[in-house]
């Protein structure tokens, strides 16, 4: 074992230690590194020099000496069974009283209730950057002795091969590494990509992050100037040279408005103009039926995100989410838990992790969300103005390859009024669309036609979208 790793490993085994000098009497790990997870509790055990005993029956458990350390492997799924449930809690009051400690690796964290007034958790840290090298290199050398690679990469790309590791297991990261060399036997600046690419596929399978292509520039929003230029003072601020300046990171924005007015669209321009990956929070795969597994996921959705930092996290409409946290609910408090847990995290988190988070309906977000401090600053993204919608209706014209001296632009503004990016966007889709069905050329007139033919939201929502506008009057910035 290198120092690194000895080093990363020591610091879980202290926090061990340190429960374990303080006699709780059950503590529960929940990891997939079942191995590792074991080496912590002998490495703990050794430093208190006290015995760990892993063992299958609970009944042969409590016969055993005081000042134990006893190990149970994947006993959760068993303690549907009552009786078995039974024989746990009178192990875990006997541990009480001997001042022992039963320690319950598992895959699973949904505890019964009776047993999780006792369990304390403990969570086995991701590896940092210097454990990730030290994974990189202990992996390389083990498959070199099998098979000879190459390795030709740089130390700028190794880094940049370290960076996109981060946020995943010893175990993901060390498999990444060998599905990286199985094929071709070379270790280059080639797989700086196929690194990432894997990890990405690691990330949507769990279904709490998702990776999202950002390619679009700012330059391709029309509008939003006000929102530009706060994002263009604060571009760098991410950065260690930011902090060392006396800069706190940024902690992110919350961007209300009408619906199809682009704030999906900034949070992906945001990671583009900083040069950040957008890493979306899949809120639906949050939610499970068991008792405790939702906030599980949250919690480590968030230490994921922190361990991939610096990043752009965006929770998209929001008030969905976490709607229920505004009202009294009918999902037993669940959903005020979730939202305690990211208010928290919000708060005190320390990596460089800026949130985005969107929403359309102010009504159901909780007014704790929208207190000061929580974001660095509340946008408010409206309808576009005349100038906007040229803007908008230039670029996408450009953007099918269309020349915009062709066409009438200010008399396109004037018959869009009302509509928001998404509906102009959509109006010189079906422009095209009617131009090719019919063999026409796309000309301003058909455009204007495709206009009338469909009203935009904030004409058969008018009342709601009146509303959102006056509260959001002295509330929020104009992010134009």
């Amino acid at each position: 074992m290198t120092k690194n790793e000895s080093s990363k490993k020591t610091g879980d085994a202290e926090r061990l230690v340190k429960m374990l000098r303080s006699h709780h009497p059950c503590i529960s790990i929940v990891t997939h590194e079942e191995t590792l997870a074991r080496q912590l509790v002998f490495e703990a055990a050794d430093k208190l020099n006290r015995n760990a005993n892993p063992a299958a029956g609970l009944l042969h458990l409590g016969r055993l000496e005081a000042d134990t350390i006893a190990v149970a492997f994947d006993l959760i799924s068993h303690l549907r069974d009552a009786r078995t449930l039974r024989v746990l809690r009178d192990l875990i009051l006997r541990f009480d009283q001997t001042r022992s400690s039963l320690i319950l690796i598992d895959h699973c964290e949904v505890l019964p209730e009776p047993i999780q007034s006792y369990a304390t958790r403990f969570d086995i840290s991701l590896p940092d950057e210097q454990e990730l090298e030290q994974i990189v290199f202990k992996t390389l050398r083990s498959f070199h002795r099998e098979k000879p690679i190459t390795i030709d990469i740089t130390r700028t790309g190794l880094k940049a091969i370290i960076r996109n590791l981060r946020g995943l297991t010893r175990r993901q990261a060390e498999q990444i590494i060998i599905d990286t060399v199985a094929d071709n036997h070379r270790f280059d600046q080639d797989d700086i990509n196929e690194v990432l690419a894997r990890k990405r596929q690691i990330l949507t399978s769990a279904g709490l992050l998702e990776y999202v292509e950002s390619p679009i520039d700012l330059n391709e929003i029309g509008g939003l100037n006000r929102l530009k230029k706060w994002l263009e003072q604060r571009q760098h601020a991410l950065e260690d040279k930011a902090r060392e300046f006396g800069l706190e990171p940024p902690r992110g924005v919350l961007m209300l408005g009408v619906q199809g007015a682009g704030k999906s669209l900034c949070a992906k321009a945001i990671a583009t103009a900083w040069q950040r990956p957008l890493m979306r929070m899949d809120t639906g795969a949050l939610y499970d039926r068991y008792i405790g597994e939702s906030e599980r996921r949250l919690r480590m959705t968030l230490r994921q995100a922190e361990m991939m930092a610096p990043i752009i996290l965006w929770i998209d409409e929001i008030e969905k989410a976490f709607a229920s946290a505004a009202s009294r609910s009918s999902d037993g408090g669940l959903s005020q838990r979730m939202f305690g847990t990211l208010l928290t995290w919000m708060q005190d988190h320390q990596d460089p992790v800026f949130l985005v988070a969107t929403a359309n309906d102010i009504e159901a977000l909780p007014p704790e969300l929208l207190r000061k401090g929580r974001f660095d600053e509340i946008f408010f993204v409206d309808l576009p103005k005349k100038q906007t919608r040229k803007e908008i209706f230039a670029i996408h014209l450009r953007k099918r390859r269309r020349d915009t001296g062709k066409f009438d632009l200010d008399k396109l503004a004037d018959a869009s009024e009302g509509f928001s990016g998404a509906e102009i966007e959509q109006a010189v889709i079906a422009a095209l669309h009617e131009a090719y069905g019919n063999t026409y050329t796309l000309t301003t007139s058909l455009i204007l036609k495709t206009l009338k033919s469909s009203p935009p939201l904030s004409v058969t929502m008018a009342e709601k979208v009146q509303n959102l506008r006056h509260w959001a009057q002295n509330r929020c910035v104009p992010a134009d």
